[in-house]
């Protein structure tokens, strides 16, 4: 992977840990670090030797403080159509991923920083760790797809009460509402916890895994018939030349089924 600016990537034992550079002055989005994620999401697609993803920060602290507001301060209507758009478009490609992404929220989580986390398959989080829409007291709203995942995961009146009042998240309330699978102590304990996470996913068929992405995204979508992706789905799996083998392997009792 090439050198890039905004984060950095390292791969061991088939997962990639993708790291948001900077401190709490530094750590935002930006069109540059969405080019850079675009691409770096764009090499777990293309790559088998990548097997799951896990995305954090840099540091304790943060996570990600959101869109750089000298960024914001130069659009215009139809320029930040566009800047939306193309944040939505890094969301989705994070969220239909075929292979696990896991946030490992080392810190406070705002902003388009918030809607990039909503975006992945899973979210861990270190004690510290809270979560904002800070957005209304600027004037703006979310753009990157962040009043659409919250609602689906808390519902429309808790999600408007968050999105209208920019309260914080605390991670002990967040494991409790769902928004994080987990509250862990410090982010050395986190990152260990992440990839014991996706070791065992990846140890599961990657076509089933697709699969799985597809059919609970499906669920979510009213323009497609979610049982129809699921059964097309479970007959893709029958191409896989292991399965048989795999059955069999249970019927014999040669593995125990958890």
């Amino acid at each position: 992977m090439e050198k890039m600016e905004s984060i950095y990537s390292n791969l061991e034992d088939g997962i990639l840990t993708i790291t948001f550079k900077g401190d709490s002055k530094s750590s935002t989005i930006t069109e540059k670090s969405l080019s850079e994620l675009r691409s770096a999401i764009q090499e777990v697609y293309d790559h088998d030797k990548i097997e799951g993803v896990i995305i954090t920060g840099e540091g304790e602290e943060i996570f990600s403080l959101g869109t750089d507001v000298a960024e914001l301060i130069k659009l215009s209507e139809l320029n930040a159509r566009k800047f939306a758009e193309n944040g939505q478009e890094v969301c989705s490609f994070i969220e239909n991923c075929p292979k696990p992404i896991l946030a490992a929220i080392n810190g406070c989580a705002l902003g388009s920083g918030f809607e990039l986390a909503l975006a992945c398959h899973f979210r861990l989080a270190s004690e510290n760790v809270f979560f904002a829409f800070p957005e209304i007291a600027y004037g703006i709203i979310p753009g990157f797809g962040g009043t659409q995942r919250l609602t689906k995961l808390l519902g429309k009146t808790k999600a408007l009460e968050y999105l209208m009042t920019g309260k914080r998240i605390n991670a002990e309330y967040a494991e409790q509402i769902g928004l994080v699978s987990e509250v862990v102590s410090y982010k050395e304990e986190m990152l260990k916890k992440a990839k014991k996470w996706l070791m065992a996913i990846v140890n599961n068929a990657d076509v089933a895994l697709g699969m799985l992405v597809a059919c609970v995204n499906a669920a979510e979508n009213p323009d497609e018939n979610g049982f129809q992706t699921e059964a097309n789905g479970f007959a893709n799996c029958f191409k896989i030349v292991e399965l048989k083998e795999n059955l069999l392997k249970i019927i014999d009792k040669k593995v125990l089924l958890k």
